[in-house]
């Protein structure tokens, strides 16, 4: 009996560690954030900062689809330059078939971004 017991003490230990450490990384952000006045909110720190609207309004109230829109680009454009390292890196491997699928894939990026622009998405009133 004793034996299975000591079977599950490293589990224990384990688990005894990480809620202390979870805990610790919780509560000492607080604590400190009290003694060095990161907590005190004044009205420069509750304005509107990059998202361009009151931060605590009516959780109903209606959002501007442009927000969507510059995330949905930068999405896409971040994707391109992601797939473009690996294939740039093993374009010697890859030979004419790589890059002609590369260049497909590259045109239609660049038609989107036209269309994105003649629709006015990359426009800030």
């Amino acid at each position: 009996m004793a034996t299975v017991a000591a079977g599950y003490l490293p589990i224990l230990l384990f688990l005894g560690v990480a809620l202390l450490l979870s805990g610790a990384f919780v509560v000492l952000p607080m604590i400190a954030a009290k003694f060095t006045g990161a907590s005190n909110p004044y009205a420069d720190k509750l304005s509107e900062y990059e998202c361009g609207f009151p931060a605590f309004e009516d959780s109903r109230a209606q959002f501007d689809v442009r927000f969507y829109l510059v995330a949905i680009l930068f999405i896409i454009f971040d994707l391109e330059a992601a797939f473009l390292f690996p294939w740039a890196v093993a374009l010697g491997g890859i030979g004419f078939a790589g890059w002609a699928a590369m260049m497909i894939f590259l045109a239609e990026l660049a038609i989107g971004y036209v269309y994105a622009w003649k629709k006015g998405a990359l426009e800030w009133e």
